[in-house]
């Protein structure tokens, strides 16, 4: 019997899997043979499937929100990797708890968060994140990462590096603020929607909100359009080879990261090609953010597969850089 995997990613692309098991305890885990050899699943909003998977899924569902440590400035919270990251987010704006507000409606689970090292306007988990504990998939040994032992990089981290496919991510620890929030409010369009609201001195609650009709007002439902967010990271590239690209693309945007390198918006190249709103069958690049590749109903995997790879093609043709993918082909 073949079980559809449709609902369990965002893209929602029908795939099947030849066994599903729901895990809602880390015991589970002892019962299944071959471990090393599952696919695990969080919230879906990191893979493309362009294939069946002739193998276990692992859907993660363990749930679970503890204090660690507290004192009167700051808050160690241990999170279950099941529990939905947005919602992990709204909890702690509630609680009054500061330091992640920026990175509110990311989709996906908690343990995706380490994974990528996911972020948004200027922030990203690292600055917050403990500890990771994982499970080895060879030993079931039971190991914790410091922050440091992470490697963390621009969306990356040794979980997709050195580690990749050697543990399953349990649970992390992050440690915040219960008051003197330091807030990031600079980066993208978080000030302009606060000057408009005549918010001088915004709270974590009204960065959110910020955050959230932004991302709202460019990034499709994956309810209602299928997708993974930013299917592609922003390249990082030298100064040098910046500095020779600005000769021929004068409009070029970018960000300065240090005197040697220099980040460019992955959206802003797609976009400068024509991809931005262009439909090709039943997938394309979405008409608000040229990052965003979406499913219209009934694309297949590799649709969307061979558009990205075409994306990319155009854009080594043109300025010589190669954008790497975000989300996880499988």
């Amino acid at each position: 019997m073949r079980l559809s995997l449709k609902k369990f990613n965002t893209f929602g692309i029908e795939a099947f899997a030849r066994n599903i098991l729901f895990l809602k305890e880390l015991k589970q885990l002892e019962t299944i043979p071959h471990l090393k050899d599952c696919l695990f699943i969080g919230g879906g909003s990191n893979i493309l499937l362009t294939k069946d998977i002739e193998k276990t899924v692992i859907i993660n569902q363990t749930r679970g929100i503890c204090t660690v440590s507290e004192d009167d400035d700051t808050i160690e919270l241990a999170i279950a990797s099941g529990e939905n990251w947005h919602e992990l987010v709204l909890y702690c704006i509630h609680k009054g708890y500061g330091g992640i507000e920026n990175m509110s409606l990311i989709p996906g689970s908690v343990g995706a968060a380490p994974m990528q090292n996911i972020g948004a306007y200027g922030c990203e988990i690292k600055d917050v994140l403990t500890y990771v504990k994982a499970i080895h998939l060879d030993t079931l040994e039971m190991v914790q990462f410091s922050n440091k032992e992470c490697e963390f990089g621009y969306r990356e981290s040794i979980f997709k590096t050195s580690a990749k496919h050697q543990y399953f991510i349990t649970d992390i620890g992050i440690k915040l603020t219960k008051k003197n929030h330091s807030t990031h409010t600079r980066y993208g369009d978080i000030e302009d929607w606060l000057t408009a609201r005549h918010i001088q001195k915004p709270t974590i609650e009204d960065i959110s909100n910020a955050v959230i009709s932004i991302r709202e007002s460019k990034l499709p439902n994956p309810a209602i359009l299928g997708n993974s967010g930013s299917f592609f990271k922003n390249p990082i590239i030298s100064t040098t080879q910046f500095e020779s690209l600005m000769t021929k693309f004068p409009t070029l945007k970018s960000y300065k990261i240090d005197d040697q390198k220099v980040k460019i918006p992955a959206g802003w190249l797609i976009e400068s090609l024509g991809w931005k709103g262009k439909r090709i069958g039943n997938t394309g690049s979405h008409k608000n953010q040229a990052l965003v590749l979406v499913n219209y109903g009934n694309a297949s995997g590799n649709e969307v597969y061979q558009l990205s790879e075409d994306i990319k093609k155009s854009v080594w043709e043109t300025y010589g850089i190669i954008l790497e993918t975000e989300v996880n082909i499988i």
